[in-house]
């Protein structure tokens, strides 16, 4: 007999440990599906704005830092933490490189739009992948219209036909529906899981966390 097992990824683009949370994921797919190959997979990501009131054309990322840890040293504790975590999940974070936090609004209705269109789980995954490593691995600016165009394109899109939506601000409205309603169920740290609507687990968790939890939402 066929089961579904429905994933919702609640993420924000410049969340580092949201990137790790989106790889650990990935592997516990790969050792559940080794499992349980007749399983039916549906994804689906849920916007978040982990830093509500960036400016459109964003903000110094090395200030921001140092403002939200508290001091230079601090933040470059903090990067260090995450950048061995990331090592450990094969993502060469590359935090100089950095010198924009940008605005994800639009970011979010690149993904909002390939999962609206009904795109493949593998393209919009390769979507999210490139928008991830366009941040954390080359340090582009996420929050500049052309930039996200070139992502797209180099995930499978039209530059052109995704430069147009993103200029005609298509998808901005239903994002900040979306995202008011994942605060409203209480979501308030990212990044968090939603199995089969009956199941959740907060964090960057491991993939036999991760794993464990999609077996116990299956029961």
């Amino acid at each position: 007999m066929t089961m579904t097992l429905s994933i919702e990824f609640v993420s924000d683009f410049t969340c580092p440990w949201c990137f790790i949370g989106k790889a650990r994921l990935a592997r516990a797919l790969e050792e559940l599906r080794a499992t349980r190959p007749e399983l039916e997979i549906s994804m689906h990501a849920l916007p978040f704005f982990l830093n509500p009131g960036t400016p459109e054309a964003g903000r110094p990322y090395r200030a921001f830092l140092e403002e939200k840890f508290g001091s230079a040293r601090e933040a470059d504790a903090v990067l260090a933490r995450v950048t061995e975590a990331g090592a450990a999940d094969g993502i060469p974070f590359a935090f100089g490189r950095i010198a924009t936090l940008p605005d994800t609004l639009r970011a979010h209705t690149l993904s909002y739009r390939a999962q609206a269109r009904g795109d493949t789980p593998e393209r919009a995954a390769r979507l999210a992948d490139g928008l991830f490593r366009a941040h954390f691995e080359e340090g582009r600016d996420i929050g500049d219209n052309a930039t996200l165009a070139d992502i797209a394109a180099g995930a499978g899109d039209r530059r052109e036909a995704v430069l147009d939506y993103l200029e005609r601000g298509e998808g901005i409205a239903a994002v900040n529906k979306m995202a008011a309603q994942v605060r409203e169920l209480g979501i308030s740290s990212v990044p968090f899981f939603i199995f089969n609507r009956k199941l959740t687990v907060s964090g960057a968790q491991s993939p036999a966390v991760l794993g464990a939890a999609m077996l116990r939402a299956l029961g």
